[in-house]
């Protein structure tokens, strides 16, 4: 990692909350993205954000709400984190550093912004909290910071009130917001049209959890009227729920929205805590959204200190069969329910369909081995697909026990002869007490030779 140059310079404020803060400005490197932070009236934390003299985000507050329970700090007499604050003061820096993936699409990375800590202390609750924007030259990741004190040591988020304020009815490519699956097909239309086109987003699905009818997903990919392209997503997403984005389609406002628990409690904190980083991608330039490193280098380093065994393969895979051409993951149709251990598969009559046989997989370990693919994906290969979802049922798969029409050990020996790889797929299907309980002995069969598992 090679760090180029650190600068750091520190300016001390006490500012009264009745009034409006005269704004701090931090831009990108090159000039071009410019992030303005203040408190509005009534201490509101408050922010925007423009790219080459173009509004990107119009002014969007920012803070939370945490719930009121008996085993936070404040108990039953919990109050918000969204207003009243004063400002402490606030740090601009610079940092520019290259550094290496364990893999990716470039051999290195340069992680080049400009920084802006805003500390605040809220008067009547006694509280602390940290506000810290990073301003890269293709956008900006924002983060809230809570630093261990009496008054702020353990508390539950009810709701996090990031906004990100639009400035026009954008085009918007979405994917229905949903707590359970991200198995959608994306939808295009005006932010606008979102409410009207929810109800046709929502194709069938076992595991479905909608929240609200303009709810929608990150990453959240848009283009503007004047030729902006837009990007809302996270990074550095770490004991907090996944953000989701909720529109107020008559103001075109976006708020953060947290999966939520069982009970509705957002997460858990225990200070010192950063939450994980709001991040905003803009471009002129729609190839610069693919190309863009801002949410890598907002990701926390790679704590691993072993990488060795991380590398990229290219495989090919029976599940395609299934998933495009509608062929069956079971080995047949006349089990209405499975009962690991007790189903005897010898006694019912196979589908004929089932591309998880001996003979198809090795049909594909072959293609590989012609066309230098390493692996060859196994998917449905094991005993209990025939009712494997859309059930309340915890002992679904035991990993191990193959299908009478997938001979495990011929195909491995075979793979090996042909120096190819099979890659054998677990699904847990959601049960993972199920999958821990049998973990173990599933990997005792992966240890054989060049098996992998996925």
């Amino acid at each position: 990692m090679k760090r180029k140059n650190i600068s750091v310079v520190f300016v001390a404020t006490l500012l009264a909350f009745s009034s409006v803060v005269k704004a701090q400005t931090v831009k990108s490197p090159d000039g071009n993205v410019v992030l303005s932070f203040s408190l509005k009236e009534g201490g509101m934390p408050t922010y925007e954000m423009n790219y080459k003299n173009k509004s990107v985000i119009k002014p969007s507050r920012l803070g939370l709400e945490p719930a009121r329970d008996k085993h936070a700090s404040k108990g039953l007499n919990e109050t918000d984190l969204m207003e009243r604050f004063i400002e402490m003061g606030y740090k601009l820096s610079s940092f520019d550093e290259t550094w290496k993936p364990v893999w990716g699409e470039t051999s290195t990375i340069r992680n080049h912004y400009n920084e802006l800590e805003v500390d605040l202390n809220q008067p009547n609750s006694k509280r602390n909290i940290v506000i810290r924007f990073r301003v890269y030259n293709d956008g900006m990741g924002l983060r809230y910071e809570f630093p261990q004190q009496n008054a702020l040591n353990y508390f539950i988020v009810k709701r996090e009130h990031t906004q990100f304020a639009m400035v026009g009815d954008h085009t918007a490519f979405w994917l229905s917001g949903d707590y359970d699956t991200q198995e959608y097909e994306t939808q295009i239309s005006k932010l606008s049209e979102i409410r009207g086109k929810m109800k046709a987003a929502i194709t069938d699905n076992p595991s479905q959890t909608q929240f609200s009818p303009t709810g929608v997903q990150t990453s959240l990919q848009m283009k503007t009227a004047n030729g902006l392209y837009i990007n809302i997503h996270e990074a550095a997403l770490v004991n907090y729920p996944t953000m989701h984005l909720n529109l107020d389609d008559k103001n075109m406002v976006f708020k953060s929205w947290l999966t939520s628990d069982a009970v509705g409690n957002k997460a858990y904190v225990q200070t010192p805590f950063c939450t994980p980083w709001r991040t905003v991608i803009v471009s002129d330039d729609a190839r610069q959204m693919l190309a863009s490193n801002l949410i890598l280098n907002l990701n926390e380093p790679c704590k691993l200190t072993d990488t060795s065994w991380i590398h990229p393969i290219k495989y090919c895979g029976v599940w395609w069969e299934m998933i495009a051409s509608g062929k069956p993951w079971s080995y047949t149709f006349e089990l209405p329910s499975v009962h690991l251990g007790i189903t005897n598969y010898t006694k019912v009559k196979p589908n004929g369909l089932h591309p998880a046989n001996t003979e198809n997989v090795k049909r594909y370990i072959d293609f590989a081995a012609k066309n230098g693919l390493q692996e060859v994906l196994v998917e449905g290969w094991n005993v209990g697909w025939e009712d494997w979802f859309g059930h309340w049922k915890e002992s679904v798969f035991d990993f191990v026990t193959p299908y009478p029409d997938f001979d495990i050990k011929y195909l491995n020996e075979y793979a090996h002869f042909r120096g190819v790889k099979l890659m054998i797929h677990h699904e847990t299907s959601g049960s993972t007490t199920n999958y821990e309980r049998h973990l173990e002995e599933a990997y005792k069969l992966m240890r054989m030779p060049v098996f992998r598992y996925s």
